[in-house]
């Protein structure tokens, strides 16, 4: 549908938490493709309405050319068992760090026809799942980092955007 333009951080809307979605409409699925193509632009394997500066708890993953939408979706149960991935964002390119999150989770939320589904995952995905949601709740990833790596992160990025 469209390219939209990606907020960056600092943005405060980064760390704003979403709306539920109410509507289950056309608008509905337009956002998903808006999502999809500026995710895929980016490029990237995940997106939040918040890196394009919509407030809705709205989310899509793209892993192995298998594309999920994921509306109002919350983790109901994570693994006591963590695993650390290198993560990064969009809204942040050009910086990654590895950052430990349970290695399962089961997630709730509804398709784009508002049918409720609940999904396991692990590996990859599971990261995805969570670093999206924590998006859509007002966390930027890279708060689960300790303060230092953060700040060096954040200086990094600062770094970039002067190159």
């Amino acid at each position: 549908m469209a390219i939209r333009p990606i907020i960056r951080f600092p943005d405060p809307r980064l760390r704003q938490r979403t709306v539920e979605v109410a509507a289950f409409d056309v608008a509905l699925k337009a956002l998903a493709a808006d999502l999809l193509d500026t995710m895929r632009a980016a490029p990237g394997v995940g997106i939040a309405g918040p890196h394009i500066g919509v407030m809705l708890r709205v989310v899509v993953i793209e892993l192995g050319g298998d594309v999920r939408t994921y509306v109002n979706p919350v983790v109901e149960w994570s693994s006591p068992e963590t695993t650390r991935i290198a993560e990064g964002s969009i809204s942040m390119p050009g910086v990654n760090d590895e950052v430990e999150r349970p290695a399962r989770v089961r997630v709730r939320f509804r398709d784009l026809g508002g049918a409720e589904k609940v999904e396991e995952a692990d590996g990859f995905r599971a990261t995805c799942l969570q670093h999206e949601i924590d998006q859509l709740d007002g966390v930027f990833w890279i708060d689960r980092l300790s303060r230092l790596k953060r700040d060096r992160l954040t200086k990094r990025f600062a770094k970039l955007g002067r190159a």
